[in-house]
């Protein structure tokens, strides 16, 4: 799925202008959305599960949209140098190139944050009619804050202090860089401060098993948003991937199953596939 050459979109200004990747495939059965995908930290749109995304769009005639953050996959930027707000930036500018077309935002672990984010963001300005709704993956929500500076020993904070950058062992494969801007610049995008209103609907899939984003934090995340239609899914055996192929199965009903709640409350709108 990844044989279309991606496309490059400059965003920032000045010394913080960074050129970010992203794919944006055709569909024809649906009018007026598009699937947008985010993924999470080290990750990018080239990861099992956005591929998989990106297939059952394809099947569906959805157009989907995804990118890679400034410091990861085909982007430009440093990892040592980003911040939150730099991927939430990313994130508006990318989804301004689907214009008129409104987006159903399906985020990953740290994605799922900034999809927050951006809804956050497009509620204050009174346009989030351009979000149709979330499915969050694993939501890392205010993860600088909760997931990583609360769980440092003092070790690991004196090293960041001395140094700017920690280096943490992952259960994925080499350890990556926690560093002390990304810490302190994450501060500025807490959610957890006040009560999030958005009227969008909201689908939660979360792992029991989950090391790196424990289940209660996503409990938390349903008490701090004010919705009408949220729904959280606790998956016993489900690690924080979320990427055996039950998991993958889920993933596509969950989103299949919202789409399909969407045209029958009207607000999207689909031709039938040919």
């Amino acid at each position: 799925m990844d044989d279309q050459e991606p496309q490059f979109l400059e965003v920032g200004a000045g010394e913080k202008r960074r050129r970010i990747a992203y794919r944006l495939s055709g569909g024809g059965a649906y009018r007026d959305l598009t699937l947008f995908w985010l993924s999470g930290f080290l990750s990018d749109m080239g990861s099992t599960k956005a591929l998989v995304m990106a297939e059952f769009a394809q099947e569906r005639g959805l157009p989907m949209l995804r990118f890679d953050y400034s410091g990861h996959g085909l982007s430009s930027g440093s990892l040592l140098e980003a911040s939150i707000g730099d991927w939430v930036e990313e994130a508006a500018a990318v989804l301004g190139v689907i214009e008129r077309r409104r987006a159903l935002v399906v985020g990953s672990s740290m994605g799922a944050w900034i999809a927050l984010l951006l809804a956050r963001e497009l509620a204050r300005a009174g346009k989030l009619e351009k979000i149709a709704g979330l499915v969050l993956i694993a939501p890392a929500w205010d993860m600088t804050e909760r997931l990583m500076a609360h769980r440092m020993t003092p070790e690991i904070k004196a090293t960041l202090e001395r140094d700017g950058v920690h280096y943490e062992p992952s259960l994925y494969g080499e350890p990556y860089p926690i560093t002390k801007h990304l810490i302190e610049e994450g501060r500025n995008h807490l959610l957890g401060v006040e009560t999030l209103h958005l009227d969008v609907p909201v689908r939660i899939l979360q792992g029991m098993r989950d090391p790196d984003v424990p289940w209660g934090h996503a409990l938390d995340l349903v008490d701090l948003l004010h919705c009408s239609d949220v729904e959280l899914t606790l998956i016993k055996g489900a690690d924080h991937r979320q990427s055996r192929p039950e998991d993958l199965r889920r993933l596509e009903t969950t989103v299949a199953a919202l789409l399909a709640e969407l045209q029958r409350e009207g607000t999207s709108e689909a031709r039938p596939s040919r």
